[in-house]
């Protein structure tokens, strides 16, 4: 097991590192909200992955369905 004095949480930011526990309170925060935002961005963007992926299987049964349906003629 380690020991968190020995080893204290480390922010990288812009290929610099800083020991979060010495940052301001206002800076953490900021930390924070940025740790929320990657999370919530991260969701959306499996949530997307998801739409996506149902999107095609309904095009794909719409296309289907389609062929057995003679399509209006083309306009001159």
């Amino acid at each position: 097991m380690t020991d968190a004095a020995s080893n204290p949480p480390v922010l990288t930011f812009e290929g610099k590192r800083y020991d979060l526990n010495t940052l301001p309170d206002d800076l953490k925060e900021l930390v924070r909200g940025m740790q929320v935002a990657d999370n919530q961005l991260r969701l959306h963007e499996d949530t997307l992955k998801v739409l996506a992926v149902g999107r095609q299987s309904m095009a794909h049964q719409l296309n289907e369905r389609l062929k057995t349906i003679p399509p209006l003629p083309e306009p001159f």
